[in-house]
């Protein structure tokens, strides 16, 4: 018997669950050299301005209407600082979301209060959020675009104009698809490595709502006085703030991500079309996928998280999963209530959608550069889980 036929067959690589999409570092070498020669590494920078100046273009608004900020978490809370809510304020959220959205309202001396999401979209809406206001007192309200997908800011802001809460979104994943579409609100994208316009780290608040993007720059940067307009002088201590700013490197990678976003976000809608019906016909037409809401289409998806049937197809698709050596994530699990750090510092509505999402959501692979043996590996494992339902 040769050597050969005494080897066994090689192992396979984990398939991973993400993989970061980011520019070269031969890709960022003219911003970097632009960033070296003007000696300007932070502090609002000129790399920094720039890509606030493309923001302000896509968003038609002013300058003043929006800011960079060193992550999105921190802009989360900037935001909510920003508000002057009375201290321990009820801040609404889903149930179903990141810890990053409890924790933002924490961090800014708030209680969050944990409401249901819409069984369809999975996202919290206008409506669960007036019987939430009915149920008990809401001082804000945060709600979150699920995985990206955008939430309709005319229900929102009419929500805002019929009870005087202000309303802001975590629009995290949800760059180049959540839009104010003329109507007025407060938004915050995240720029990290994982999103569909990376810089690495970093975020982007957005807001119509007078002087808050303005407010929260100035906590961006310790709290301290940039207007020579406001009758204090520059340099003065105006509020207690933290250091939150964007860094020049960072603005160097966001404004060659956003050259190749719309190709790249092309590819993505591309890929998950691709994968929703390949996936679908391999499971038996047992996976639900999460349903666009009136906000708009899903423009850049970043992940694959499906529904399943019950929790029982759930554990076995993990099964499956991990003994062909494929990463899966149950995201945003477990529910915030559901964690300890969490579970006595919120108060809780009754969550029976978000319950029922946790319990069947599932992240697959997805990144651009599946290739077509990816695509029937996950394939593959999910015809099993029907063939094993089938038995």
């Amino acid at each position: 018997m040769t050597e050969s036929c005494n080897q066994s067959a090689p192992e396979l690589e984990w398939l991973p669950l993400l993989v970061p999409d980011m520019p070269s570092p031969h890709e960022l070498l003219p911003w970097l050299e632009r960033m070296h020669s003007a000696r300007h590494y932070s502090n609002f920078g000129p790399l920094v301005r720039e890509l606030e100046s493309v923001f302000a273009q896509q968003f038609g608004m002013a300058d003043e209407q929006l800011t960079t900020v060193a992550n999105a978490t921190q802009g989360l809370e900037l935001v909510l600082q920003a508000l002057d809510l009375a201290p321990s304020s009820r801040v609404l959220l889903p149930a179903l979301t990141f810890v990053a959205t409890a924790t933002a309202v924490l961090r800014a001396g708030h209680q969050p209060v944990l409401a249901d999401v819409d069984p369809q979209t999975w996202m919290l809406t206008p409506e669960i959020a007036r019987a939430a206001c009915e149920a008990m007192r809401i001082d804000a309200v945060l709600s979150v675009a699920a995985f990206g997908m955008p939430h309709d800011m005319q229900a929102w802001q009419q929500f805002e104009r019929d009870t005087g809460l202000p309303v802001v979104i975590d629009a995290a994943a949800a760059y180049g698809s959540q839009w104010l579409k003329e109507a007025e609100g407060t938004l915050v994208f995240s720029l990290h490595t994982t999103k569909s316009l990376p810089a690495g780290e970093g975020g982007l608040v957005v807001s119509t709502r007078p002087g808050l993007a303005a407010k929260v720059r100035q906590l961006s940067n310790f709290g301290i006085n940039l207007n020579p307009a406001v009758g204090m002088p520059v340099g003065a201590l105006a509020s207690l703030g933290s250091n939150a700013k964007m860094s020049e490197y960072h603005a160097a990678i966001g404004l060659r991500s956003l050259q190749k976003w719309d190709l790249r976000a092309q590819q993505r809608r591309a890929l998950q079309s691709e994968l929703m019906l390949d996936l679908h016909q391999a499971s038996g037409h047992t996976l639900t996928w999460q349903a666009q809401g009136p906000g708009g289409p899903l423009m850049a998806p970043t992940l694959l998280c499906v529904q399943l049937p019950d929790t029982e197809a759930r554990a076995a698709l993990e099964q499956l999963c991990k003994q062909a050596r494929i990463m899966t994530r149950r995201w945003y699990q477990p529910l915030l209530q559901h964690m300890e750090m969490l579970e006595q510092r919120c108060l809780l509505l009754d969550t029976p959608n978000a319950r029922a999402l946790g319990q069947t959501l599932l992240g697959l692979p997805f990144f651009l550069g599946m290739t077509p043996l990816h695509k029937h590996r996950v394939c593959g494992v999910l015809a099993a889980m029907a063939d094993q339902r089938q038995s």
